[in-house]
């Protein structure tokens, strides 16, 4: 194995990954769903998905609608801020995690899940998906750059659960859920500002 390639790809992914809406929507998904290791697994599995994409793919990759992808990312947003506005308003006093309505997005299978959709569609075509894919397709070493690069989009992926997890812990679930509604609207009109 390459170990040039790998430290390459992960140097070119990580930092740019860090300020990035992942980052972001992972630390929210955590905050609303109170479950850091599955938000963290569906996020892991769409890291996964779009490493393998870029790394077969190629320079191909970037042939990919960017305005369907980019309206659809801000669509996803747009529908996890209403749904989250919702519950914080339904649920003002969530402290206590058997809420009668909380069950279906409280479980691990519906943060898992939640997790996965929400990376894998803001992901697509993203920045280091296609410096993935051009590095894979320059160095000739696919297997290598997917490993640096899958190692990187991990790690910041564990760093936003952490993080999401600490702030759990010191805010309460109503006020985390507003926030998150706001965040994502946010990510939702950035989004949808660069399309086009």
């Amino acid at each position: 194995m390459d170990l040039a390639a790998i430290l390459k790809a992960f140097v070119a992914v990580f930092p740019a990954e860090l300020p990035d809406k992942s980052m972001i929507a992972t630390v929210v998904l955590v905050a609303h769903h109170r479950r850091p290791l599955a938000v963290w697994g569906g996020a892991a599995l769409a890291f996964a998905l779009h490493v393998t994409v870029a790394v077969t793919a190629g320079q191909f990759l970037s042939l990919l609608p960017g305005t369907l992808v980019d309206i659809a990312t801000a669509l996803l947003f747009a529908v996890g801020a209403v749904v989250m506005w919702r519950g914080a308003n339904a649920s003002e006093d969530d402290d206590d995690e058997a809420g009668a309505g909380s069950s279906t997005s409280r479980t691990a299978w519906g943060a898992f899940a939640g997790s996965f959709g929400v990376i894998a569609v803001a992901e697509w075509g993203d920045l280091t998906q296609l410096a993935t894919a051009g590095m894979a397709a320059s160095t000739g070493a696919p297997v290598a750059v997917a490993v640096g690069a899958l190692a990187a989009l991990w790690l910041v992926a564990a760093l936003a659960a952490r993080f999401g997890q600490a702030a759990v812990a010191r805010v309460p679930a109503s006020r985390l859920r507003r926030i998150a509604a706001v965040v994502f609207a946010t990510l939702a009109l950035v989004t949808l500002t660069g399309v086009g």
